[in-house]
């Protein structure tokens, strides 16, 4: 077999399994399958959704469904079979065979994107750790990757299937490296949250199931140019911005990686470390495309995710990040339900309805995230000496200073006492000064 590059035609299957159970239903799963292929530069020749009654140990689909790809392949001259699913290396192998045709399941087809898109350091360890924990068993692979320092790693194109000579001991080898590095990036990543986490300012993670908006938005509200496209997995690491607020000096937004159904177990495991940005936020913002017939589902697996990092509320309500909800895309649905889902919103303070792309709604949204930022805070009436200007230049910095008077003198001179609102973390933050 040839090697199959950027621009290859491809035929996109989703096996329906009886009795499996997901959250999207068959014909959402194929169109998120096509937009991952169609996100790596895949030309999608034809998909459709192939039930599947009974798993075969050695192809996962009949005889009679491998003869029924292997014609479509043929019509529609596709050099690329993308299998929406888990394979396993003899299924895959054994597809190979049959059609003739290069074979990549969900997994492969996901860290493929991950391996041209990841663009830190952090982002590539990851990447090439799960890859090499999904080829452990694929030997049939080129491991050329291995030398490489950055782009995709060896299915759709690169130097071909001739070194498989490579054996399981380098990879362990390889393997060991990397979560020795990626456990020194996320040291560093938590001393910088721990850096974060006394400065003044609130963190507000932005969270959402892959191309609901996130950086659209991100880039709307802090006036950047992250990459935003409609593409799957458009932007993988991690970005952070300052921000302004109705009563809020400064707030820190980070856009994070975007979410997926059936995100392969490797990735799962070794985007931890940027997901974990989420759980040192004051605020999440879930932005959801609530254009998308999916998106209740999309939710249910956004929540999930952020349950495993436990983030998300316990039965007293105590120590959870709150959820503020994004419901973007509202300019893409027919005007009777916007109308509709706005009053919806406007009924919910945690809930705001914008389109990042036309501007609608954002700048209620920022006037919202002030308040929810500030809804705990306090009064409180300080008295300064008049010579702790550091101090005093503080509050009025970070809290709303509503008086300030002389209060006399005390043992090292005048003082001043100061009401001051302030939230729990900027006290806390000021009685550290």
């Amino acid at each position: 077999m040839g090697e199959v590059s950027r621009g290859a035609r491809a035929l996109v299957v989703c096996p329906d399994i009886r009795g499996r159970h997901h959250d999207l239903d068959a014909e959402a799963r194929l169109e998120e399958a096509c937009g991952l292929a169609l996100a790596i530069g895949i030309v999608v020749a034809e998909g459709f959704v192939l039930p599947v009654r009974d798993v075969k140990p050695g192809t996962l689909f009949g005889s009679g469904q491998v003869d029924s790809i292997l014609t479509k392949c043929e019509l529609e001259q596709a050099e690329l079979v993308v299998i929406d699913g888990a394979l396993s290396p003899i299924q895959q192998r054994n597809l190979e065979d049959k059609l003739k045709r290069k074979v990549i399941d969900r997994t492969g087809l996901i860290l493929e994107i991950f391996g041209e898109r990841a663009a830190t350091a952090e982002g590539r360890l990851q990447v090439e750790l799960a890859h090499l924990d999904y080829q452990q068993s694929r030997l049939v692979r080129s491991w050329t990757h291995l030398e490489r320092q950055r782009g995709g790693f060896g299915f759709l194109g690169g130097p071909g299937e001739t070194q498989i000579e490579a054996d399981r001991r380098m990879i362990r080898q390889r393997m060991s490296r990397l979560r020795k590095e990626l456990e020194s990036v996320r040291r560093t990543r938590a001393l910088h949250r721990d850096r974060r986490g006394r400065a003044p300012w609130p963190v507000i993670a932005l969270v959402g199931y892959t191309n609901a908006g996130k950086s659209t938005l991100f880039n709307k509200l802090t006036g950047s140019d992250v990459m935003a496209e409609d593409l799957l997995f458009a932007t993988l690491d991690p970005t952070m911005r300052a921000i302004s607020l109705p009563g809020v000096e400064k707030a820190i937004l980070s856009d994070t990686v975007g979410f997926i159904s059936d995100l392969p177990t490797q990735l799962v495991a070794a985007f931890r470390a940027t997901l974990e940005e989420v759980t040192g936020a004051d605020l999440i913002l879930h932005v959801r495309d609530i254009a998308n017939p999916s998106s209740a589902a999309q939710k249910t697996q956004v929540l999930e995710v952020l349950a495993d990092l436990g983030v998300t509320e316990n039965e007293s309500g105590e120590g959870a990040i709150p959820i503020m909800e994004v419901w973007n895309k509202v300019d893409l649905l027919p005007p009777d339900d916007a109308a509709e889902l706005r009053a919806v919103a406007e009924g919910d303070p945690m809930v705001q309805a914008i389109s990042a792309v036309t501007g609608e709604g954002v700048d209620d949204l920022l006037t919202r995230l002030g308040e929810v930022l500030t809804a705990g805070a306090r009064v409180h009436e300080l008295v300064i000496p008049a010579s702790a200007g550091r101090r005093i230049a503080w509050l009025h910095a970070h809290g709303e200073v509503l008086s300030e008077v002389d209060a006399g003198n005390g043992p090292q001179g005048p003082l001043r006492r100061l009401t001051v609102r302030l939230n729990p973390k900027e006290f806390g933050q000021f009685e550290t000064l």
